[in-house]
């Protein structure tokens, strides 16, 4: 489930999501260790929506990198 109160992410770089999300990971196990459950459910929320994102941006990357040697409508005979 994403965060209901994070607003509009998609103007942050890959590097500004990533970055994010290790911050988050940390403030996690930080939120875990002292037994802050409602802190740490709402960090894992933050963070599932950052992560979400940062997958995207992502998978993005890659369509662009794969241009034109997409060949997914090409018959694999090996």
């Amino acid at each position: 489930m994403e965060h209901p109160l994070i607003g509009d992410i998609s103007h942050l770089t890959q590097e500004q999501l990533s970055q994010t999300v290790s911050d988050l990971q940390k403030k996690l196990g930080m939120a875990q260790r002292t037994g802050n459950g409602h802190v740490a459910d709402q960090i894992r929320m933050a963070l599932e929506t950052y992560y979400n994102a940062y997958q995207a941006r992502l998978a993005e990357s890659y369509k662009k990198a794969a241009g034109d040697n997409d060949f997914s409508d090409k018959i694999n005979i090996g």
